[in-house]
């Protein structure tokens, strides 16, 4: 089985959608996906310096746009199409829309409106997130809770995110868990912790308007790493998401149950098969951080259909 991962750890450079647009029909997409997300993604993807595109209601809306943008070159033949598809955290909206449960606008209005939120809850009280890697998972979820944080994050890989208030934060890089080392993350708050409840209770309101479909391809969802088979069940996850733990560990553990037998990530792309050679070691993976990255991910998914 062939999947597609859609990254949610942003990993943008300045410049980075540069090269998308030298293909067909990109800066048209690019136009309507501004006028939905209520950003200037060309502008973003193409001239702003890097701490301008660290803007949560910025990095959201252009990780998600660089997804559909790779997605739709990717399968624009209709015949290189993986069997199923998963994101995390933010890239769960370009999963949504890959799946067939939601349209390309439609994801693109609803992560506007979550990075506008999640932005707003995050000036409510300084948090931030660090990466602890390393250690035993037991040791360090102590830790965690000894200091009054979120694991927000479950990589795998042997990485875990904590997540809360600056203080607790530094007090974790000081003393971190033993056999560990805590990497300070360059975000704005606490995401998928409680300190995002306004941004979920937006982002339900903004889903009102929104009729999802059934997922036309295979749908693991963050909260435990299960398919759902559901479009509105997935819109609710989605919603919950927000500010709940992603289970990225729980998904790369689905993949290997259900014989994922190669991955692609689509840009911007990276961290998500850097995981993966961790946790599902020998599992072939692309990673499509430019255009000249599709022609050997097709050819990937050509060797695995031929397989089957």
């Amino acid at each position: 089985m062939m999947i597609a991962v859609f990254p949610g750890q942003g990993s943008q450079s300045p410049g980075f959608l540069a090269p998308w647009l030298e293909l067909d029909g990109v800066a048209d997409r690019l136009a309507r996906y501004s006028d939905a997300a209520g950003v200037d993604l060309l502008a973003a993807g193409t001239e702003w310096d890097a701490d301008r595109i660290r803007d949560t209601q910025i990095a959201q809306p252009l990780i998600v746009a660089a997804s559909l943008v790779s997605w739709y070159a990717l399968t624009a033949d209709g015949a290189t199409t993986p069997d199923g598809v998963a994101g995390h955290s933010i890239g769960e909206i370009p999963a949504l829309v890959a799946s067939g449960v939601l349209s390309d606008l439609d994801g693109m209005r609803l992560v506007g409106v979550r990075g506008r939120a999640m932005a707003e809850a995050a000036e409510r009280v300084a948090t931030g997130m660090s990466a602890v890697v390393g250690g035993d998972q037991d040791v360090v979820l102590a830790r965690l809770a000894e200091l009054e944080l979120t694991p927000s994050n479950y990589n795998g890989g042997g990485q875990i995110v904590a997540a809360g208030t600056l203080d607790a934060l530094a007090r974790l890089t000081a003393e971190p868990p033993q056999g560990s080392r805590v990497i300070p993350l360059a975000v704005a708050g606490a995401f998928h912790t409680e300190f995002m409840r306004s941004a979920v209770d937006a982002l339900r309101e903004a889903t009102r308007t929104v009729t999802p479909a059934d997922p036309a391809l295979r749908l693991w969802t963050n909260r435990d790493g299960s398919v759902v088979t559901d479009g509105a069940q997935a819109l609710d996850l989605l919603v919950g998401q927000v500010a709940s733990p992603v289970r990225w560990d729980l998904c790369m553990e689905a993949f290997a149950n259900d014989g994922v037998s190669s991955i692609v990530e689509l840009a911007p792309a990276g961290t998500l098969v850097g995981l993966a050679k961790r946790a599902l070691r020998g599992t072939p993976t692309v990673a499509v951080k430019t255009p000249d990255d599709l022609d050997a991910a097709r050819e990937l998914l050509k060797e695995r259909e031929g397989t089957r």
